[in-house]
């Protein structure tokens, strides 16, 4: 069988197969470029008024208990906490997604939002259809694609080598003069 025809078999059916995992993680990856500055994806992070903690953790937790939202009755309810002391702040995530911005020196609530960037980062890694589905279908899909990069490329510069070849490469030099 002839190559190219193979490549562009391969480069087609590629496609089709990987599309609807790599049309998820371009979509997703968007997103993700532009967390910072689409406060849809991630809340923009706040300042507090000083860069050193003062406040307590049952401060903390009585301050993230306070943002209804969040659902946060008790350290259970909090997936993470994320100290910024450059910024004077505390991020406090609770398990639904909520996230609550907390000064560190007056533990004052200076902002809570709804986060989609862990939720859209699991999609853009399969992760969250199934631990699984990162190794048996984003990461061949991955394979795929770099595959189809390397078929789109090679089926690109066929044309213009074969030219190149037929003409000789002194035709070529004598063109550039």
């Amino acid at each position: 069988m002839n190559l190219r025809i193979g490549l562009r078999k391969w480069h087609r059916w590629g496609a089709i197969v990987i599309a609807a995992p790599f049309l998820l993680v371009i979509v997703t990856g968007l997103l993700l470029q532009v967390k910072k500055q689409w406060s849809w994806v991630q809340p923009p992070t706040k300042r507090g008024v000083g860069k050193y903690p003062t406040v307590s953790f049952d401060t903390i937790l009585q301050a993230a208990q306070q943002i209804e939202q969040a659902q946060i009755d008790s350290w259970q309810d909090i997936e993470r906490l994320d100290v910024r002391p450059e910024r004077g702040i505390v991020k406090v995530r609770s398990r639904n997604d909520w996230e609550v911005q907390i000064d560190i020196q007056t533990g004052e609530v200076l902002q809570s939002a709804y986060r989609r960037s862990d939720l859209i980062e699991a999609l853009h890694d399969g992760s969250w259809f199934h631990e699984q589905a990162k190794l048996w279908i984003f990461l061949p899909s991955g394979v795929v694609v770099l595959t189809l990069w390397i078929t789109g490329i090679y089926l690109f510069f066929l044309p213009e080598w074969v030219k190149w070849k037929r003409k000789g490469p002194a035709a070529v030099t004598a063109n550039t003069k």
